[in-house]
């Protein structure tokens, strides 16, 4: 294995592109975006996909060999199948995940199968309908659920991405859990992150630590899972469970110190942290007729300048409205 040229100023390699494909998504989840949308880019704004091949071929030469496709909703935007079968024959790259709201699975697993796709999270907030609408606005529960237990069947590795928050879904997590009883699940609960496209952070203070004490409450005997070195979550399994259930504390960040992430929105913004101000925009770079030399040392710089944290990387940040999940790909 390649040994990753993007490390930061505090030592860390970063071997990790979480790629945003689109802002636009067919969802209205309330902490992602308002009601009513957003803005979203104009189309000459989005990068091309041919844009984002070059940008992922530089990236994978200096030793990026994990590719995670967000969005918005990946599968919204048209030619997102052919993009990823050209990606997925990248030399040099390893692995390629996506992160969807699961409405359009069925319609693409064939593909994903055949060019070798097999890890997919679903952002999935309830296991009831009723509630599925009101976080999501939209009615779209059947469709999705129905589309995890079609994956699972078909071979998939499903991860299920819960983000938890008071009068929302706590009532939630139990069943969550039980849904691992007898499926090879991976559940997630996630901290509620303050991206929604308003002022209003919208954190409702169910932390990790709250949320593994709401489970302990109910099982007993929870055993604790050994992790990969970068893994954002704090994995656990039920005894006697097919599946496994963890915790990312995404708002507290206590992963910071391990993290191998970077990202790339739709319209070419690079941030080296979610909580921090883009670092450079690549698209307008590209455009403006840089060479690949020239890319790579810019890739290089804004890592080598990486901030310690997700905390310090927030201070740069001089914003007053919390920039959409679906504008910052996630």
């Amino acid at each position: 294995m390649k040994e990753s040229l993007l490390v930061d100023q505090h030592g860390r390699r970063l071997n990790y592109l979480r790629l945003s494909v689109t802002d636009r998504c067919n969802f209205r989840c309330y902490y992602c975006m308002p009601e009513e949308g957003i803005n979203f880019a104009p189309r000459k704004d989005l990068l091309s996909f041919e844009e984002m091949y070059q940008l992922s071929s530089q990236f994978v030469g200096l030793g990026i060999d994990k590719i995670r496709i967000t969005g918005g909703e990946p599968f919204v935007r048209n030619g997102i199948i052919p993009f990823l079968y050209k990606l997925s024959k990248l030399n040099g790259l390893q692995e390629i995940t996506i992160t969807s709201n699961g409405t359009l699975s069925t319609k693409n697993q064939a593909s994903l199968k055949e060019m070798g796709i097999r890890k997919i999270n679903i952002s999935l907030d309830s296991l009831d309908a009723t509630r599925f609408h009101r976080i999501t606005r939209r009615d779209s529960f059947d469709t999705v659920y129905k589309g995890i237990f079609g994956l699972l069947n078909d071979g998939f590795e499903v991860k299920l991405n819960c983000v938890v928050a008071e009068n929302k879904n706590i009532e939630d997590i139990v069943p969550f859990i039980e849904l691992t009883k007898d499926h090879p699940l991976s559940v997630r609960f996630l901290e509620e992150m303050p991206f929604n496209g308003s002022e209003v952070s919208g954190y409702s203070g169910w932390d990790y630590k709250r949320i593994y004490e709401h489970i302990n409450q109910q099982y007993t005997d929870v055993n604790r899972l050994i992790s990969e070195d970068n893994s954002t979550s704090v994995n656990y399994k039920i005894p006697g469970y097919t599946g496994s259930f963890g915790i990312i504390p995404s708002f507290s960040r206590t992963f910071c110190g391990t993290c191998n992430r970077i990202r790339l929105s739709a319209t070419g913004e690079l941030r080296t942290c979610l909580y921090g101000p883009p670092a450079a925009n690549l698209r307008d770079i590209m455009r403006s007729g840089a060479n690949s030399e020239e890319l790579q040392q810019v890739l290089l710089n804004a890592v080598a300048k990486r901030e310690k944290d997700g905390y310090a990387a927030e201070a740069l940040s001089h914003e007053s409205v919390h920039t959409s999940m679906s504008a910052l790909g996630g």
